[in-house]
C-alpha cells in the first residue's frame, strides 16, 4: 500500500509539473502539447488548405423595381459566413431559409441589429450609425449551415454592391479534431481531451494560427509484468476505479427565464457505496456521461415593443421630421417574432414621428445697393453684394442658405448706345445785347474719339441749340449805359483782361444819342475792364446731358458725363479742376407715400419672438405676423442701405 501510494503521488506530481511547463506555450491544434504544426485555414491541424475553398464576390446587379431580391445563396456546410454593404444605403439586407423562415428583416419588418439564430448558426447583424457613418450593414456567422440559406437585398435605391464570402470543405478530409498522427480507432482517443480551438474572429476569414501543447500519458511502451492489478507505472493510463463513479447530482441553470433556455446535467464523482462526492480524478474521464441540452422555461415572453432608430431629418435646417419603425414582438423558442399590436396593448406605443431641427435656417442679406454699371454706353453689368447670414449674424457658405431664394447680385443694365454724344458747355452769363432782344450762347460739339465696341454712326440730327433768347428791357427813349464789346482778353490761355467803350445813350426811334455821362450818373455804370479766364491753353470742360433719376422718390441721384477735350476734341488733362462741372446731383427728393395694407397684420400676441427666431422667412410665419415681419424688413432694408453708403 505505502508502493501504491507513493506512486499515485508521484504520477500526479509528474502530471502537474508537465501542465505548469506547457503554460507559457500556444495552445493549438486541439490543444496538443508537444506538437509545432498549426491549424490552417479550412480548420486542420497541420493542413495545407486544400481541403476547403474560399468563395468570394461582389455582387452589384441594378434593380429597377423596390421590394425583396435574392443576390446570393449560402450552401449548407458554410462556415465563417460575411455578407457586407460596400457602402450606407436605403437599402437592407434579409436573410430566410429555403422552408420560407425569414431570420432577418423579413415580412417588410427591418430587425434592430442583434443576434438571430437560423440555419443552425448565430448571425450577428449590424446596422452603423445611420447619421455619422457611411458603412453598409452587415451579418456575420461562424458556422457551418445546416441547411441552404438564400440572402435576399429589400431594394429602394441604387445598389452601392454587397461582398460576401464564405468557406466550404471538400470531401475525404482528416477530421480537425485529431492530429494526423491519431487515428480516430486509437483506444487512447478518449484521454485526448479535445476541444474547438478555431479562431472566431472572421472579419477577414483568416483563421488565426495556432501551435500545439505536449501529449500527456501516451504510452510509450506496453506494461511491464510484475505489478499488482491496483498499481500503474508512471507515463501508463490508470486502470478504471471502481470504487467510485459517475452521478448526477443536478442540472445547470436555465439560460433564459422565457421563451425557451436550455439547462444541462451536472455530474459529480461519488463514492460507489457511500454516493458522498469525491475529486473528479478518481473516476474514469472517458467513462464520463455527456450532458444533453435540455429545455426549459419554454413558456413564450411578454410581448413588447421593439423600436427602431430614427431615420435622418427630412430637413438641414429648420422644422423638419424624423420616423422610426415600431413593431410588437415576442421572443418564443428562441426566436423573436413579429405579433399582432394588440400583444402589446398593456404597453404605451413609442412615438413613430417626431419634429427634429438641426439648426435655425440661415438666410440671405443684401449688404450694398447696385454698383454702377460697368460700362458708359451700351449693355454691361451691375452686382452689389448679396451674403448668407447665419441665425447668429455670421457670414457662412452660399450652401447654408436656400439657393432657389438668392437675390440676384448680378444684373444686365442698357446705358444707351454706343455712339458719338454731343458735348456742352455751360451757356454764357449775359445777354448779348444791354437791351432788346439778345441772344445767350454756348459751345456744342459732337465727340469724335469715342472708344467703343459698336460702330459709331454719328451724333444724329437733333443737335443741341447753341443759341438761347434775352431779353433786357426796351429801349425806346430810356437813358442807360450802353456798353460795347469785350476787347479780346490780353492773354491767349488762362487769366487775362478785357476792356470796352462804355458811354451814356439815349434811345431815339433806331437811333442813339450819346448824352453826358453825368445824365446816367443814377445808374450804376458798369465796368470798363474785367479779368477773363479763358480755357486751360487747348482745354476746355465739356459735358453730356444728365441721365434719368435713379428714384422716382425718397431722393434719387442723376449723372452725367464730364471730360476735359482739346481743341480737336480728344481728351486732356489740363482743366482747371477747380471750374470742373458736377457729374451727379441729387434728384426726386419728395418722400415715397407708403402703401397701407389693411389685410397685413398679427395674429399672434408673441410674433417679436417670431422675428427675433428669424422665422420670417417661413411663408407661415409671415402670413399670421405680418406686420411684425414686414417692420422688420424695413428695418433690415434701412440698416442694409446704410452699411452701402458707408
Amino acid at each position: 500500500m505505502m508502493f501504491f501510494g507513493y506512486l499515485i503521488v508521484t504520477l500526479l506530481c509528474f502530471t502537474t509539473l508537465a501542465l505548469g511547463q506547457t503554460r507559457g506555450k500556444s495552445i493549438g491544434c486541439d490543444n496538443l502539447i508537444g506538437s509545432d504544426k498549426v491549424t490552417d485555414k479550412c480548420g486542420i491541424c497541420g493542413g495545407d488548405n486544400t481541403a476547403c475553398k474560399v468563395v468570394s464576390g461582389v455582387f452589384k446587379h441594378p434593380f429597377s423595381n423596390i421590394g425583396y431580391h435574392k443576390i446570393v445563396e449560402i450552401p449548407k456546410g458554410a462556415t465563417k459566413i460575411n455578407i457586407t454593404e460596400m457602402l450606407k444605403s436605403k437599402n437592407y439586407l434579409a436573410l430566410r431559409s429555403r422552408s420560407g423562415r425569414s431570420i432577418i428583416n423579413g415580412n417588410w419588418a427591418i430587425d434592430r441589429p442583434g443576434k438571430y439564430e437560423g440555419g443552425g448558426t448565430m448571425f450577428t447583424y449590424k446596422r452603423p450609425n445611420e447619421i455619422s457613418s457611411t458603412a453598409g450593414e452587415s451579418f456575420t456567422a461562424d458556422g457551418p449551415t445546416s441547411e441552404i440559406l438564400d440572402v435576399y437585398m429589400i431594394y429602394q435605391q441604387s445598389n452601392p454592391g454587397v461582398r460576401y464570402e464564405y468557406i466550404l470543405s471538400t470531401q475525404n478530409t482528416i477530421s480537425p479534431q485529431l492530429p494526423p498522427h491519431i487515428l480516430p480507432g486509437d483506444p487512447l482517443n478518449g484521454q485526448l481531451g479535445v476541444t474547438d480551438s478555431s479562431n472566431t474572429d472572421n472579419e477577414n476569414f483568416d483563421i488565426a494560427d495556432t501551435q500545439a501543447g505536449s501529449f500527456i500519458g501516451h504510452p510509450t511502451k506496453p506494461i511491464p509484468d510484475g505489478f499488482p492489478d491496483n498499481q500503474v507505472p508512471i507515463g501508463q493510463p490508470p486502470r478504471r476505479n471502481l470504487e467510485h463513479n459517475w452521478k448526477q447530482v443536478g442540472k445547470t441553470q436555465c439560460t433564459a427565464t422565457c421563451g425557451r433556455g436550455s439547462q444541462y446535467p451536472i455530474f459529480r464523482c461519488v463514492n460507489r457505496n457511500t454516493h458522498e462526492g469525491v475529486h473528479d480524478s478518481l473516476c474514469d474521464l472517458v467513462s464520463k456521461p455527456t450532458g444533453e441540452e435540455e429545455a426549459c422555461n419554454t413558456n413564450p415572453c411578454p410581448a413588447f415593443w421593439d423600436i427602431g432608430e430614427w431615420s435622418e431629418c427630412s430637413k438641414t435646417c429648420g422644422l423638419g421630421m424624423q420616423h422610426r419603425q415600431v413593431l410588437c414582438r415576442q421572443i418564443y423558442a428562441n426566436h423573436t417574432l413579429m405579433v399582432q399590436s394588440y400583444h402589446c396593448q398593456h404597453l404605451e406605443k413609442p412615438e413613430t414621428t417626431t419634429t427634429c431641427q438641426m439648426k435655425i435656417c440661415s438666410e440671405w442679406q443684401i449688404r450694398t445697393d447696385w454698383q454702377p454699371c460697368s460700362v458708359p454706353c451700351g449693355v454691361g453689368q451691375k452686382t452689389r453684394d448679396v451674403k448668407c447670414i447665419s441665425n447668429l449674424g455670421d457670414i457662412v457658405d452660399d450652401e447654408e442658405c436656400n439657393m432657389k431664394m438668392k437675390p440676384s447680385d448680378v444684373e444686365n443694365c442698357d446705358m444707351g448706345p454706343c455712339a458719338k454724344s454731343w458735348f456742352l458747355t455751360q451757356w454764357s452769363d449775359k445777354c448779348s445785347t444791354e437791351c432788346g432782344e439778345g441772344v445767350r450762347t454756348r459751345s456744342v460739339a459732337c465727340m469724335t474719339n469715342y472708344i467703343s465696341s459698336l460702330p459709331l454712326e454719328g451724333c444724329g440730327s437733333q443737335r443741341p441749340s447753341e443759341n438761347m433768347s434775352c431779353n433786357n428791357g426796351p429801349c425806346e427813349n430810356k437813358i442807360q449805359w450802353f456798353t460795347g464789346s469785350w476787347s479780346q482778353c490780353s492773354a491767349e490761355c488762362d487769366s487775362g483782361v478785357q476792356q470796352r467803350e462804355v458811354i451814356c445813350v439815349k434811345k431815339n426811334g433806331d437811333d442813339f444819342i450819346v448824352l453826358d455821362p453825368t445824365e446816367c450818373s443814377f445808374l450804376e455804370k458798369p465796368p470798363k475792364h474785367q479779368s477773363c479766364h479763358l480755357k486751360p491753353c487747348g482745354s476746355k470742360w465739356l459735358y453730356t446731358e444728365w441721365s434719368t433719376c435713379s428714384k422716382s422718390c425718397d431722393s434719387g441721384f442723376r449723372v452725367r458725363e464730364v471730360r476735359c477735350l482739346s481743341d480737336d476734341m480728344t481728351p486732356s488733362d489740363v482743366c482747371d479742376p477747380l471750374l470742373r462741372p458736377e457729374d451727379k446731383e441729387s434728384c426726386n427728393t419728395q418722400a415715397c407715400i407708403p402703401e397701407i395694407d389693411e389685410k397685413c397684420k398679427d395674429i399672434f400676441y408673441n410674433c417679436n419672438t417670431v422675428v427675433q427666431a428669424r422665422l420670417c422667412v417661413y411663408n407661415y410665419y409671415r402670413t399670421v405676423c405680418c406686420a411684425s415681419c414686414v417692420r422688420a424688413a424695413k428695418r433690415h432694408s434701412t440698416s442694409v442701405s446704410y452699411i452701402g453708403r458707408r
